[in-house]
């Protein structure tokens, strides 16, 4: 197979600052055909040690939450409207029949910055709040990681003063690292194991005004409990809060002091005229989105415009995947689309082109096909957008690949297809039990 470009394969990751390398080894020569990186702002991810750790400025971040191997992880911009998140004593942070024991334990970043919250011998709601504005019609999605101590219940709530949102609650076992029940006005929620311990727990639900939000995160005794008589003594250790505007949560952005905005990532710029053929090809992709959320994310070998391209796109409609092509700025109506089980699994893609010969595969499987069309032309970047700069791919990469050649059906497949269940359940991050 004439592989020309690829990116992150059996997790070989080059970033610096400003570039991340996707390799060309054609001929047997090993030249870099960098990807440019843009990010206005420091982000997070978790490394290799499994620790949340801070990336500085237009640099990929190559995040291990769920694969041994990294993925190149891409975000939209978000911001972290919570001031103090790691200081809960911070007078922000309004205490309901608890206290707040601070630096108590091992945060998931490793420093000993989490705090231990500890129930009150009241009978009471045993929590506490952060207030900020809210805009009506708009999702909001709290977050916060949370490890049980004497406690192995919490819940996270929408708090209905001043009409923000319709009161609603969301419980989790943080013993199992389990949902627990929710609420109608809870939109969705998530655990997530970060190791040693700790859950990152969030939930997700629609303001109802324009408005002061009071967003609350609290202990229970069981699932559904409210309020209790607690004993005084009892609590968990919380760390890393968060609320921030969208439908689902993106990587913890700390703060102290202040909101704090986290830009959206940018890659694009991959390769030259060199290495793509007009005539022929396939773009690979093993990839995941962020979430099922009703937006596009495109990735393509283009010639830097709308005009001429090969496209593969996880589109508006629930789980879609279609595989578009443009020549000459024409669209050749292609018509190759296929719906994913999940699209915020893995799924490896492979997206042929050749004159009146186009195919889509997926998992293994030939999924869809063309018999006519014809092909881009002046093909000289892979970039995780549109081709024009729009339409950007927000989500999880575990590899990109470019191949100068149409492949055959078997190759095709065995590009696509996982070797044993142990490996697909271990590419999908799946439990075997």
């Amino acid at each position: 197979m004439a592989k020309t470009l690829k990116f992150g394969e059996n997790g070989i990751w080059a970033t610096k600052t400003g570039s991340s390398m996707a390799y060309n080894d054609q001929n047997g020569n090993f030249k870099p055909m960098p990807f440019a990186v843009t990010r206005a702002s420091s982000a997070t991810r978790v490394n290799k040690e499994g620790l949340i750790e801070v990336v500085g400025n237009d640099k990929l971040r190559i995040d291990y939450t769920d694969s041994s191997n990294g993925v190149a992880l891409l975000e939209p911009a978000r911001t972290n409207l919570v001031t103090y998140s790691e200081d809960f004593s911070n007078s922000s942070w309004t205490k309901i029949a608890i206290s707040v024991s601070t630096n108590n334990t091992s945060s998931p970043d490793g420093s000993v910055t989490a705090d231990k919250i500890t129930e009150s011998a009241t009978s009471s709601e045993q929590t506490l709040y952060y207030e900020t504005s809210v805009t009506t019609g708009t999702q909001y999605t709290l977050s916060l990681f949370v490890k049980k101590s004497e406690r192995r219940w919490f819940f996270l709530r929408f708090g209905a003063a001043f009409g923000a949102f319709t009161n609603a609650f969301a419980w989790f076992d943080l013993e199992n690292g389990l949902l627990g029940s929710k609420e109608a006005g809870i939109d969705n929620y998530s655990i997530d194991n970060y190791g040693n311990g700790w859950y990152k727990v969030t939930a997700t639900a629609t303001s109802t005004a324009n408005a002061t939000g009071r967003l609350f995160y609290g202990i229970a005794t069981s699932d559904g409990v409210k309020s209790y008589t607690g004993d005084g003594t009892s609590g968990v250790y919380i760390w890393g809060a968060q609320l921030e505007q969208g439908s689902y949560p993106t990587s913890y952005i700390p703060t102290s002091g202040s909101t704090v905005p986290r830009a959206a990532d940018v890659a694009n710029g991959a390769g030259n005229a060199q290495v793509f053929n007009d005539s022929e090809g396939v773009l690979f992709a093993n990839v995941a989105a962020l979430a099922d959320d009703g937006t596009s994310r495109r990735i393509a070998v283009s010639d830097e415009s709308y005009s001429n391209r090969a496209m593969i796109e996880l589109d508006e409609n629930s789980n879609k995947l279609n595989y578009f092509v443009f020549s000459g700025g024409v669209n050749q109506n292609i018509n190759v689309d296929f719906i994913l089980s999940n699209s915020t699994l893995y799924n490896k893609i492979a997206a042929k082109y050749k004159v009146n010969d186009f195919a889509l595969w997926v998992n293994g499987f030939e999924v869809d096909f063309s018999t006519s069309g014809n092909t881009p032309t002046g093909l000289d970047e892979l970039a995780f957008d549109d081709g024009g700069n729009t339409s950007k791919f927000y989500g999880k990469a575990k590899e990109i690949g470019y191949y100068d050649a149409v492949l055959t059906d078997a190759e095709l497949e065995a590009l696509t297809s996982y070797t044993s269940f142990t490996n697909m359940a271990n590419e999908l991050n799946l439990t075997i039990k």
